[in-house]
């Protein structure tokens, strides 16, 4: 099964952060947020990916074109272009699929744009490359399957965005940064959608996926929730970017499931 992932937008909210790099390119400690969720599909046996791709989409060709040399130690001579590598460290067999699905064009556009990669499958699943879980992929795909719906959703709880106070009484006793789960329910991504979700799209570059195309998918009761108690937090702001890159560099990141 593959794993479509929406790499394609401009990434406003996060500009403070750099205005070099395209929002999946952000790293958290080393590598960049998209290699954080793509070794999570990969850890639990999903391997292959498609990028829908837009702005600054050069940026991530690159660094997976150059993904081995990133990874290892190597001399290179100039003037005949040989490479000797001295080092072999373990690279990631994954398979990925560079979509250009348009500068400007919008969730719905993009994930239409890459029919032809995903159209042979019966399931896919899709995401967003801007959110990091520690979230069972198996087991959402095994709640997918168990109810015959086009689409599966992973609900989370919304991340706290303040730090928590502990009291005891009215005494300050302690203080959390670490984020909080909040009440309700809202969509994390982690989408698994049946194939036939496509006929509910066009490539229209306005199309929001979120909008007109999910509410018809509820309208015909075709979508269900797979809820998910534990972590889920995305990188919109550069607090988010600062919490995700603490909990990394502190060994304590929820979503780091491999070794």
């Amino acid at each position: 099964m593959k794993t479509v992932i929406l790499a394609g937008g401009f990434g406003t909210r996060i500009r403070d952060v750099t205005d070099d790099l395209p929002k999946p390119m952000i790293p958290i400690g080393c590598y960049p947020i998209l290699w954080h969720i793509m070794k999570q599909y990969a850890h639990s046996g999903f391997k292959e990916f498609v990028l829908c791709l837009g702005h600054k989409s050069e940026v991530i060709k690159d660094y997976f074109l150059n993904y081995q040399k990133r990874q290892n130690d190597f001399t290179l001579n100039l003037k005949n272009q040989i490479i000797e590598d001295h080092t072999n460290r373990v690279i990631d067999d994954w398979k990925i699929t560079f979509a250009e699905t348009g500068l400007n064009s919008l969730t719905g556009a993009r994930v239409f744009r890459v029919k032809q990669y995903i159209e042979k499958d019966d399931c896919f699943m899709l995401t967003y490359g801007d959110g990091v879980s520690n979230i069972d992929i198996k087991k959402l795909i095994d709640f997918h399957k168990s109810h015959g719906k086009l689409m599966t959703v992973t609900g989370a709880h919304p991340p706290g965005r303040f730090g928590e106070l502990d009291l005891n009484e009215n005494q300050v006793v302690g203080f959390n940064e670490k984020p909080q789960i909040t009440e309700g329910w809202i969509s994390a991504g982690f989408f698994v959608c049946s194939r036939k979700i496509l006929d509910y799209l066009t490539s229209n570059e306005d199309l929001i996926f979120e909008k007109e195309p999910i509410e018809s998918i509820v309208k015909d009761g075709q979508m269900m929730v797979y809820k998910h108690h534990d972590f889920w937090h995305p990188m919109d702001t550069s607090r988010d970017y600062q919490l995700l890159n603490q909990l990394w560099e502190h060994n304590k990141a929820p979503w780091k499931t491999w070794k």
